[in-house]
């Protein structure tokens, strides 16, 4: 990781400071800007009890904040591609029965039904699978994220059958999610996020063409700066 300065230290206090830790520098794999995820973490709005699934653990730590903030009477499915990071993870977490750790990619698997989707690496749209496995009024936060420069953190909200609200929460820059990028949209989110037009988005739209209120169209999904609509509802 550019720029990385190692430390003797090993003293957990460490991870209060609002800075990087590198998990596996060889890949430019850190830990998550601390701040970053606190803003993220408290637009999630997360109640006791909830089901939470956790794209891209690493080695659990924010895993763990998603368990304390669901409680035990909540559950939490996290997944981690990288195995060594996943052991790590799943001896960090073992201590909490109401987290699970699974050793695979969560963009090429069906997921639980899900209070939150929190995914931990940058895509260049909204899987369906994520979508579709929000229960009602469930969030999907993930970085939105182009080929260069800053994305932003993208806060989908499910509030009806075919219905999603959706809004940036703070701009972001994360490694790669595998299994969730296109180099075609990378390169068209480019500019669009250098027009720093974040502020306007308002809904994702499914499917449907897009209108005129388009802030970026992708392919089979699409950003909107108008209120969310039933698109099972037929046009007037």
């Amino acid at each position: 990781m550019s720029g990385a300065t190692s430390t003797e230290t090993s003293d957990p206090a460490v991870l209060y400071q609002d800075i990087l830790i590198g998990l596996k520098t060889d890949r430019g794999i850190n830990n998550g800007e601390p701040s970053l995820h606190a803003r993220c973490l408290d637009a999630a709005a997360i109640s006791r009890g909830e089901s939470i699934t956790h794209i891209g653990s690493g080695t659990g730590y924010y895993t763990a904040i998603l368990a304390h903030l669901t409680g035990e009477a909540g559950r939490v499915t996290a997944y981690e591609i990288n195995p060594a990071l996943s052991v790590r993870a799943t001896s960090n977490l073992a201590h909490l029965e109401h987290v699970r750790v699974l050793e695979e990619s969560g963009t090429n698997v069906v997921l639980p039904p899900s209070d939150l989707i929190y995914v931990s690496a940058g895509a260049t749209h909204p899987l369906d699978s994520w979508l579709d496995a929000l229960n009602d009024g469930g969030r999907l936060i993930f970085p939105l994220t182009p080929n260069r420069g800053l994305g932003g953190m993208l806060l989908v909200t499910r509030v009806g059958p075919n219905s999603y609200a959706a809004r940036f929460i703070s701009p972001a820059t994360f490694i790669e999610c595998i299994g969730a990028r296109e180099d075609a949209i990378g390169e068209s989110l480019v500019s669009v996020f250098e027009s720093n037009t974040t502020a306007a988005v308002k809904s994702l739209r499914r499917e449907m063409p897009a209108d005129q209120s388009a802030w970026f169209v992708g392919v089979g999904w699409w950003l909107s700066t108008s209120e969310p609509v039933d698109e099972s509802m037929p046009a007037i």
